[in-house]
Order: structure tokens, then C-alpha cells, then sequence
């Protein structure tokens, strides 16, 4: 191990156990703080936290279930294969494999649980102290889940790579390496799907029937749904997305390892280092939320995600030219990809927040129709997908053109690594981001503790400026993420190639020229074959969520008008819903409908590969090339486009709900309920979904393709 290579490495092990102790400090601090029942409101305050907090446990582990019978399989056939064939790589890949899944599942069940714990406590802060001090303990309930991402993603991948390097050869263990992130992706693909099913179903029922048919608030205690409304924030928003962001991390930290691994060991960890310098930096920044100078709990957590990445790209820049200044063209790659952060999650703050034209626009619509609403809504969402793209794309080539100096020799692989190297750079904030993100679920639970709860409406004001801040930050994490999903798989899709040259002994020119070229005399059709059909794959995909939501959200919205039928006394406040019945519905449907999407991703590329494999090898892996490229563009257009249109539609309700327009109960209100309910699912399950979908594809095809080809 060069001294470079060690010098990062272990320099990422120090990074993720500093963010470790940092996570149980925040752990400490929360549950620390007592939960006080003096009044009655804060005994019906705490009664509801616990219905949130058994409820979220019971659906998580039995999501959980299911995962964990799909990872055991796989796991399973990827030792199992590695005995048979005595092939000891593929045996330590199953190993890795189930250390990612459960590294993905523990930052995901930790972070949603401490979440719950923390909007109650943010609720006593909020009425006992002031709105700065339940924005600071918000924010670190939060980043739990941010610091989770960082450290166990950091301190895994530094440990397994020493551990790995007995093989004297990086290739060999980037490779394995591939095990960890195909882990970590598996459980997150499953987890995004089921808790996106979960929360959207669960607030569309509750909504059709509270808010437009009944008429009674959002959050009111009166619907049977409310329960598993709140619910599902916490299981979506934060343990899905956290999930999500966990595999990127590790993806975007592994793939441009495991392609460096033929270029030069002085790259190999730097991908490492620089997340590492960027996570403590984090740490660091995320101490600005207390001291803010801003009354406005939103322009805070914006100018800490701004500080941070201002300072990561910073330092990261005097501690390379400091280790290895030949090598600061890869600093400025990372840096570009900070960059390119900034603006995709800028740009869907603008098409959705209300502050903007974008939103007013829509809302204003509202005046004449749901139709209008929609329509104009259609039309911010589509322009919004522009900026974002096209920044993506720049990055790319600017990154492959800076980067091909790293390597004059190999041009072409420096080029490569670079590229993958830009996806480093936007997820090494990915722990300030996920922190800002899991901070909404939480002050939305708080937002509706409060209503339910009956608390003075001074306090509910302030829980809906910290709602308020919550729904922004949400808006740019999504953008944020199929944002980086995009590079991250691009970079995947580049170490699949890599793979393939370390497995045959061929060239990257070669690999690249059959896999990636559609002007290949031999397999260029083949390559087009599979664009067309990763194309289409995403948008099938995401029918089969939609599909999904709908029928849970239908089964959720007879049971609630089945309660108030049955039962009028609980819209007169004399019989209390059973909130159970309707948690225990939601939980049924969502886990039902939550395999087979991800089974699709999983297996469509194994399955396309082998087949057109039968007779040529290299005819598979073109039409799998293909299929990787195809889904990357269309899933970041159909990811952007939907966590960006659903958003607008949801703000463009609050804008009219704040007493714009005419406000609440006007026929333009329930124009922009529609639209909201319309985005719901695109914004919270079939969007987000998509980020991990065109990931999983692309690391199945590169752990266990080669395998299948080349056995």
C-alpha cells in the first residue's frame, strides 16, 4: 500500500468514527431531554407520539421482514456460487454484500426511529423556549441520519479495503468492494419503494376524504388516517431517503475506486479522502444551525448546506496540494461536482418553492380549474428538468476532459475515472443534505402534534415555519438525489467496464468500443436495442408505483368513509377513530406491492444480459451497455421531473392555504388539492424511487453479470 493510499484510507476510517461518536453524541442529547405531561395538551401530544412511534416500528420490521428474505437469497446464491466454483472473490462479495445490506438497514431503522423521538421533543422545545432552539434540536435529529450515512459508509469501506488488500492487487478488492454497494442498494431499493407506497397512499386516503370530502383540517384527529399519515413521513421521508442517500454515498465513494484500481494507486482512495475531509467538514458546519444569525429557520439550513460546501471544496483543495499536488486535477473534478450539487438542488428550490414565479404561477391557475392547476403545473415540471440535465451533462464532459490529463498514457481510463469521480464530489456533502432532509419529517410531525394535540395557535405557527423550512429542504434533497443518482450510476455503468477489462484481459478501448458505442460494426444495434429498452423500463417502473399507491390509497380512503359512516359521532369529537384499522390497512397493501418493482430492477438486466449472451458474450453486455444508458437518461428526466412537479403542486396548496388567492375552502383551494394529491405519489414514491432503480441495475449488472458472461 503506497503511502498516498494509506495516508487516505485511514484518514476515511478516522473521518466515519469521528461522524459515529458524533451520531451517539446526538443520540445522548435527544433522548436525554425529558418529555414533560403537565398540561393536557401535552398529554394528548404524547398519547399521539405513541400511536406514531408503535405504529412506525410495527410497519418498518415488517418491511424489514420482507427485505431480509430477498438479501438472504441473494446473499446465499452469491456464496453459495463462490463454494461451488471456488472462486473466493465471489464468496467475500456475498460477505460484503450482506455487511451493506445491513449497514443500509441500520442507518434507515435508526434514523426514522430517532426521528419520532425527536418530534415530541422538538413540539416541548418549540412551546417551552423558543423557535431557534426547536430548529437546532430538529436539525440534530436529522442528522442522526446524516452522520449515520457518513460514518458507517466510511469506516465499512476504509476497514473492508484494508482487510481486502492481502489480495496485493486493488482490483481484486474494488471489486468485492462492488458486494457492499450492491448490498446497500438492494435494501434501499426495497425501502424507498415500500415507504414511498406506505406515505403516499396514507396521506392521499387521508386527504380525499379529511380534507375534501369531510372538510376538516389537514392533521385533524378526527381522521381515522392521520395516524398513518404521520406515519408515513417518517417511514418514507427518512428512512427511505436515508437509504437512498447511504448507497449513493458508498456507490459514488467505490465505483471510481474500483475503476482506478487500473489506472494509478495514488488515485485509488482519493475518492475516500476527499468524502472524509468533506464529512468532518460537515460535522463542523452543522454547529452554524445554533449560532444563525437568520430568524428564518429555512434561509439558515440553506446557508449551512452553502457553508459547507464552500468549506469541503476549501480544504479539500489545501490537503491535496499538500499530499500529492500532481494529482489537484481530481480536486477540481470533486469540486465541479460540488458545484453541480448546488445548482441541481437550487434549481428544484426555485420550481418549488413559494417564494418563487414558478409556484404562484401554478397557484394562481388554481383560480380557473383543477385542469389549469395541473396543466401549469406539467408545464414548471418539465422546465424544470432543464438546468439540472444539462449541468449534469457539462460536468461530464468537463470532468472526462480535465481528468484525462491525471494519466496522458491512459487517457481514456483517466478520463472515465474522472467522470465518476464528479459523482464523488456532489455526495461527499450527502451527510449536511440527508441531515436537512430528515429534519422534515420531523417538524412535520411536530406541525401536526400540534394541531391534533390542540395547542395554542402561537405554537402551531411557529411548528409551520419550521414546516415550512422542512418542505424547502425536502424539495432540494430530491432534486439533490436523482441529481447524484444519475452520476452515481454513470459511474457504476464505468466500473462495469472496468470490471469486464480486469475479467477478460482486454483493453478499456476494447470494453468501451463493444459496450458503450453504438457505431460498433458487431454490436452497435444491439447497444441501440438496449436504449430503447432502458428507456422504457423506468417509466414501467414507475407505473408499477403509481399502480401501487393507488390501490392502497383506494383501500385507506373506503376504510375512513366506512368509519365515518358507521361511526358519526367522530366528526362531532364523541367516538374516537380507529386509527389502528387504518395503519394496519396501509401496512398491508404498501408491503404487498413493494417486491415486485423491486425485483424488476434486480433482475431485468441479469436476465437481458444472459440472454442475448447465449451464442456471444459480448453481444450481452452491449445490450445491457445500452439498457444502463437508456435508464440513466430517462430515469433523471423522470426523476426530476416528478420530485419536482409534486413539490410545485404542494406548494402551490400552501401558498393558497396561507390566505392567498382567496385561502382555504375556495374553490381554488380545492383546485390545488387535486394537483397536490396528483403529485403526491410522483414527488414521495415513484420519483424517488427511480433514484435507486437506475442504481441497483447498474451494480447487479457489474457484481454478477461478469459472472453469468464469463464464468
Amino acid at each position: 500500500m503506497s503511502e498516498i493510499l494509506r495516508i487516505s484510507i485511514y484518514t476515511g476510517l478516522l473521518a466515519g468514527v469521528v461522524a459515529l461518536f458524533y451520531t451517539l453524541l446526538l443520540i445522548y442529547d435527544i433522548l436525554r431531554r425529558s418529555i414533560p405531561l403537565n398540561t393536557e395538551n401535552e398529554k394528548r401530544a404524547k398519547e399521539i407520539h405513541g400511536y406514531i412511534y408503535s405504529a412506525a416500528k410495527a410497519y418498518i420490521f415488517s418491511q424489514y421482514k420482507v427485505i431480509l428474505i430477498v438479501i438472504s437469497i441473494i446473499t446465499v446464491v452469491l456464496i453459495g456460487s463462490g463454494a461451488l466454483l471456488g472462486n473466493s472473490i465471489l464468496l467475500l462479495t456475498g460477505i460484503t454484500y450482506i455487511l451493506g445490506g445491513i449497514s443500509s438497514t441500520i442507518v434507515g431503522i435508526v434514523g426514522m426511529l430517532m426521528a419520532i423521538q425527536s418530534n415530541i421533543r422538538v413540539l416541548n422545545t418549540l412551546s417551552r423556549k423558543d423557535l431557534r432552539s426547536a430548529l437546532t434540536l430538529a436539525f440534530r435529529g436529522g442528522s442522526v441520519t446524516g452522520f449515520l450515512v457518513g460514518g458507517i459508509g466510511l469506516t465499512l469501506i476504509s476497514i473492508l479495503f484494508v482487510a481486502l488488500n492481502r489480495f496485493n492487487d486493488p482490483a481484486t478488492a474494488g471489486q468485492i468492494l462492488l458486494g457492499y454497494a450492491f448490498g446497500a442498494s438492494t435494501v434501499a431499493l426495497f425501502a424507498r419503494v415500500g415507504g414511498g407506497i406506505y406515505t403516499k397512499a396514507a396521506d392521499i386516503g387521508a386527504d380525499l376524504v379529511g380534507k375534501v370530502e369531510a372538510g376538516i383540517p389537514e392533521d385533524d384527529p378526527r381522521n381515522p388516517g392521520v395516524i398513518a399519515d404521520n406515519v408515513g413521513d417518517n417511514v418514507g421521508d427518512c428512512a427511505g431517503m436515508g437509504a437512498d442517500l447511504f448507497e449513493s454515498y458508498v456507490e459514488g465513494i467505490i465505483a471510481p475506486m474500483v475503476i482506478a484500481t487500473l489506472l494509478s494507486n495514488d488515485l485509488v482512495a482519493y475518492p475516500v479522502l476527499f468524502s472524509a475531509i468533506a464529512l468532518l467538514t460537515s460535522i463542523i458546519t452543522s454547529q452554524f444551525v445554533a449560532t444563525s444569525p437568520f430568524s428564518e429557520p429555512g434561509r439558515t439550513l440553506t446557508f449551512t448546506s452553502v457553508l459547507t460546501i464552500a468549506i469541503a471544496a476549501l480544504l479539500n483543495g489545501v490537503i491535496t496540494l499538500w499530499i500529492q499536488p500532481q494529482i489537484m486535477a481530481a480536486w477540481v473534478i470533486g469540486v465541479l461536482g460540488l458545484i453541480v450539487g448546488a445548482i441541481v438542488g437550487f434549481t428544484s428550490d426555485y420550481f418549488t418553492s413559494p417564494l418563487y414565479r414558478p409556484v404562484k404561477i401554478v397557484a394562481t391557475n388554481s383560480q380557473f380549474g383543477p385542469a389549469l392547476t395541473i396543466l401549469s403545473g406539467l408545464s414548471m415540471g418539465f422546465y424544470s428538468v432543464f438546468i439540472p440535465s444539462v449541468a449534469i451533462a457539462l460536468a461530464i464532459i468537463a470532468s472526462f476532459s480535465i481528468g484525462s490529463g491525471l494519466s496522458p498514457s491512459e487517457n481514456l481510463l483517466a478520463g472515465i475515472y474522472s467522470a465518476a469521480l464528479a459523482g464523488t464530489g456532489m455526495l461527499s456533502v450527502a451527510p449536511i443534505i440527508v441531515a436537512a432532509d430528515a429534519y422534515g419529517p420531523i417538524v412535520d410531525n411536530v406541525a401536526g402534534l400540534a394541531e391534533q394535540a390542540g395547542y395554542e395557535e402561537e405554537i402551531r405557527d411557529l411548528a409551520d415555519k419550521l414546516d415550512s423550512a422542512g418542505n424547502t429542504m425536502k424539495s432540494i434533497s430530491k432534486g439533490y438525489a436523482i441529481g447524484s443518482a444519475a452520476l452515481t450510476a454513470l459511474a457504476l455503468l464505468f466500473s462495469f467496464a472496468s470490471v469486464l477489462a480486469h475479467r477478460t484481459g482486454k483493453s478499456i478501448s476494447d470494453i468501451m468500443a463493444i459496450v458503450f458505442n453504438a457505431g460498433h460494426k458487431s454490436y452497435g444495434v444491439y447497444f441501440i436495442g438496449g436504449v430503447i429498452i432502458g428507456a422504457v423500463l423506468v417509466p414501467f417502473f414507475v407505473a408499477m408505483v403509481i399502480q401501487a399507491v393507488t390501490a392502497a390509497a383506494g383501500k385507506l380512503v373506503d376504510e375512513i368513509r366506512r368509519q365515518f359512516r358507521e361511526k358519526p359521532g367522530i366528526l362531532e369529537w364523541k367516538e374516537r377513530p380507529d386509527y389502528e384499522r387504518a395503519v394496519r390497512i396501509v401496512t398491508y397493501y404498501a408491503i404487498r406491492r413493494l417486491v415486485a418493482p423491486g425485483l424488476l430492477a434486480i433482475l431485468f438486466p441479469l436476465a437481458l444480459g444472459a440472454i442475448f449472451a447465449i451464442g456471444d458474450v459480448w453481444r450481452g453486455t452491449a445490450i445491457v451497455g445500452g439498457l444502463l444508458i437508456g435508464s440513466i437518461a430517462s430515469g433523471l428526466l423522470l426523476g426530476l421531473f416528478q420530485g419536482n412537479v409534486g413539490n410545485t403542486w404542494d406548494n402551490a396548496k400552501k401558498y393558497i392555504e396561507a390566505g392567498n388567492l382567496g385561502g382555504k375552502g375556495t374553490d381554488t383551494h380545492k383546485a390545488a388539492v387535486v394537483g397536490d394529491t396528483v403529485g403526491d405519489p410522483l414527488k414521495d414514491a415513484s420519483g424517488p424511487a427511480i433514484n435507486i432503480m437506475i442504481k441497483v441495475m447498474a451494480v447487479a449488472s457489474t457484481v454478477i453479470l461478469p459472472y453469468i458472461l464469463f464464468i
